[in-house]
């Protein structure tokens, strides 16, 4: 009875991890407005190591239209600014010798398909990583059946558990990706 309630608890928060991550993706993909975590993948080579842009710089949003970098060291403001072109947000740096502009361009309808299909398939990948977990934790359940003589109505009951966990996280990706795939769509 115990063993069921510790292969759930250990398999709960690996879910979470999974969903946080869709989240933090998610958050990452700009909706034709301006806000700090379109950058939150850019790498800048800084002091002979790859460090993310908020570490290197301030990102603010003055604007709906704007994203403004202020490195603490000024010497990196090449080094942003290359990091931000290679990195093909589709946005093209102003630099003024103190700061960095970025103007966030409307998306077009072929723009907001891609992006569309980036999150559908970052949503795809939540789920499969979230039914990876419940395949092991089902394994696990199995085994427990086999090796420590866990009775087969508990473990039965254990992946019913497992299973309706599976389906709150199911529905929680598909109610961020249906507020998501709204933002993008609004024009």
């Amino acid at each position: 009875m115990g063993q069921k309630r510790e292969i759930i608890d250990a398999a709960k928060p690996k879910m979470e991890k999974a969903f946080a991550h869709f989240e933090e993706e998610i958050a990452a993909v700009r909706a034709g407005k301006a806000s700090p975590n379109a950058l939150n993948g850019v790498m800048v080579e800084s002091y002979g190591s790859q460090m993310p842009v908020n570490q290197v710089a301030s990102v603010t949003v003055p604007d709906a239209r704007t994203i403004l970098i202020q490195p603490w060291d000024k010497t990196l403001l090449g080094a942003i600014e290359k990091a931000i072109i290679n990195s093909n947000l589709g946005m093209t740096p102003s630099n003024n010798g103190e700061t960095i502009r970025l103007n966030v361009p409307p998306l077009t309808e072929e723009r907001r398909k891609e992006l569309m299909k980036q999150i559908k398939a970052e949503a795809e990948s939540c789920r499969v990583g979230v039914r990876n977990v419940r395949r092991e934790a089902i394994e696990a359940i199995k085994k427990a059946v086999k090796a420590d003589g866990l009775p087969e109505d508990v473990a039965k009951d254990g992946e019913e558990e497992v299973q309706k966990i599976v389906d709150g996280y199911s529905k929680k990706i598909d109610d961020v990706l249906a507020a998501k795939e709204k933002e993008i769509m609004t024009v």
